[in-house]
């Protein structure tokens, strides 16, 4: 059976086309069913994330089932097959293994190392078995790239370092403050940075939250919704004094904390240390006030900076994680080769044990009456025997050598052996 990945990500297709060709809430059911009787497609799993349409399949025969599913798509979606030509592409065999794999360890994401794409896979694969539209193969596939998956996050620092802004602030608080639990944070402004950087901070303990803006709804609006309190924005500078963690992204065209006013605060809490984030372009935080002890402010160009080393880092821990994929590919192909082998050792093993049962009943019978223990015990010797004589044939036949294909004609006419298929079918 071969394997085929026919699909579009973020580097092929625009965004136009991606929603086009998604296969959101119940169409994912209604396309898995129409995969599971096609003639076309043996084995199937649809794969639809914000960046990328896939489907993975085991085929009888690659070419009539890539037109297969290019026609399916096509006409699930009502896509002219012209205009999605352009955006496609088709893995076959090793190198569809090898894409499998690289996407479940987010080798092909947007964003390497990020750990989304592992769930979403995982999600894709529960949604094809309650379709029962896999069978031996893709279950074998999928649940090898899961485990390539994290054998990669655990031998490699792949998503160990922040390459995003948000991510930065977050690594960095947690580097100056042990604790953030027991930590006060105040959200000045509402950028989308800044917004995704107080998630981030919530997720990682922080409960007291203030929320200020200048439009007091919008702050009680986020405050709602990170479970703090809304302050008013002309109040913001008192509040500091309760505050540990600030991350400050307004439109305001100048600073709106002097040095000298943070410096009053940081005399009232008695010098306790104050991490401040400014997001804002331009910056809304006097950059003096990094001059003061025991506060440590970060424009968004350190925390650039920050991103850009760490995406280097991630860069070279991805060059390890590429050997880890090469590497469990040879062990798939190894066992889905052994596959073709599997009607010619059940068959051996079928006629092996006719003749052990034939040859042992009639011995019995010539020997007459004779106890449990010692019928039981020549009963062994004979599987025993059997087994050691059907052993070296059956691991060569198992054994991913080029001449298999001869070695499996040698063992069949040699034993004049008849081949039943191997149940490869959907389950």
């Amino acid at each position: 059976m071969d394997i085929l990945v026919v699909g579009l990500n973020h580097k092929t297709a625009a965004i136009e086309i991606r929603e086009k060709v998604a296969f959101d809430g119940p169409k994912l059911d209604a396309a898995n069913k129409i995969l599971k009787n096609s003639k076309a497609v043996k084995e199937s799993i649809i794969l639809s994330t914000c960046n990328r349409v896939e489907i993975y399949a085991g085929v009888n025969d690659a070419n009539s089932g890539i037109e297969g599913i290019k026609d399916f798509i096509s006409d699930f979606h009502k896509v002219p097959k012209d205009l999605l030509a352009k955006s496609l592409y088709i893995h076959k065999g090793y190198e569809a293994i090898r894409h499998m794999y690289r996407v479940a360890s987010s080798l092909d994401s947007m964003v390497v190392g990020e750990p989304q794409i592992l769930g979403q896979l995982k999600d894709a694969f529960d949604t094809a078995l309650k379709n029962k539209t896999t069978g031996v193969i893709l279950n074998k596939l999928m649940r090898k790239a899961v485990s390539v998956a994290k054998r990669i996050r655990t031998e490699t620092g792949i998503a160990e370092s922040a390459v995003s802004i948000s991510f930065a602030a977050v690594e960095l608080a947690k580097k100056i403050f042990d604790d953030l639990s027991s930590k006060a944070f105040m959200l000045i402004g509402a950028g989308e940075m800044a917004e995704l950087a107080a998630r981030h901070l919530i997720n990682n303990g922080v409960k007291d939250v203030f929320v200020t803006n200048r439009t007091m709804s919008r702050a009680e609006e986020l405050a709602h919704a990170f479970h703090g309190k809304a302050i008013p924005f002309d109040g913001f500078v008192q509040e500091l004094l309760h505050t540990d963690i600030v991350i400050c992204s307004t439109g305001a065209p100048d600073y709106i904390l002097m040095k000298e006013q943070a410096h009053k605060t940081m005399k009232d809490r008695k010098q306790k240390p104050m991490f401040i984030i400014d997001i804002s372009v331009p910056r809304n935080i006097d950059p003096r006030i990094n001059d003061l002890d025991n506060v440590y402010l970060y424009d968004v160009d350190n925390l650039q900076g920050i991103v850009d080393s760490n995406i280097q880092v991630r860069s070279k821990e991805a060059e390890k994680a590429e050997e880890i994929v090469d590497e469990e590919i040879d062990s798939f192909l190894k066992w889905n080769a052994s596959l073709s082998a599997t009607p010619t050792i059940l068959a051996l093993r079928n006629m092996a044990e006719e003749i052990r049962k034939s040859e042992l009943e009639k011995t019995l019978k010539k020997l007459g009456p004779m106890e449990e223990d010692r019928i039981k015990a020549i009963d062994n010797l004979t599987v025993s025997i059997v087994n050691k004589l059907i052993h070296p044939p059956t691991a060569s036949l198992k054994s991913g050598e080029e001449d298999k294909e001869q070695m499996l004609d040698i063992v069949q006419k040699i034993f004049n052996l008849e081949i039943d298929s191997y149940n490869n079918d959907k389950t």
